[in-house]
Formats: C-alpha cells, structure tokens, sequence
C-alpha cells in the first residue's frame, strides 16, 4: 500500500537556518574571516528568500539571488532595483569566498576585507527585510 502525502511545507526551517547564518556571517566578520562573512551574509539571504518561496507554495533551486528575485518578480511581486542591486553583490561571494582557485591566485582569506564583509552583511539584511515583510516577521 503506498500513500501519497503533499510534500512538507518548509518556510519556517528555511526561515531559522537563514536567521541563523545571518549570526554567523556578524560572528564571522567579528573574528576577522571577512571571505566567511561574505559567505554567509549570502547564505542568509539565500535561505531567506527560499523560506519565501516556501512560504508562497513553490520551491526554487540553485544559488543565484538575482535569478530567485527576478522569478518572483515574474509572479508579480514588486521586487525593488535596489534589493536585486543587493543581490547582484551577494551572489558574486558564492564561490571565490571559499575556493583558491576561484581568484587568480592565492587563498580567499588574504582578499576580503572587513568592508566588503560589512557590506555583504548590509545587504543580507536588505534581502531579509524584504522576506520578512511576506512571511509576517
């Protein structure tokens, strides 16, 4: 006997994981690993928009910011220049933050800088805000 359920709706668990890389990415960029900074001020805003999708009754795959937002847009929801402005700067973190051989040559951590890190986190921030005004919180 099989039983068909409708798949679990995972806004909430998208939600927490997000809020919880935002900490991490302050934590990150408090003990001087800007390049970790940088990558979870993106994972962050990653989860928090897929928490929206969730939210919204469909799911998303992939790792581009820009792309999510845009696809949301494409739904009709007002997606602000500025957010996908944000989102451009943080999609550009998922890689070269964690690979040598994602930058010419030498390690991430001898690259990024604590303004970059304050700034991914901004924008992370931006991006949550955003969320947070359609999961009501």
């Amino acid at each position: 006997m099989s039983i068909f359920r409708e798949p679990m709706n995972r806004a909430r668990d998208w939600w927490v994981q997000a809020q919880a890389d935002l900490r991490h990415a302050r934590y990150a960029l408090e003990g001087g690993h800007y390049e970790w900074a940088c990558f979870a001020a993106h994972q962050a805003a990653e989860k928090g928009i897929k928490a929206l999708f969730e939210h919204r009754g469909a799911r998303v795959t992939g790792h581009a910011l820009t792309r999510m937002l845009q696809a949301l847009q494409d739904t009709g929801l007002e997606v602000d220049p500025n957010l996908l402005a944000a989102a451009k700067i943080l999609d550009k973190f998922y890689v070269p933050t964690r690979y040598p051989n994602g930058l010419p040559e030498g390690a991430p951590t001898e690259f990024y800088t604590r303004e970059e890190a304050e700034h991914a986190l901004r924008c992370a921030e931006q991006v949550l805000r955003f969320c947070a005004g359609f999961l009501g919180g």
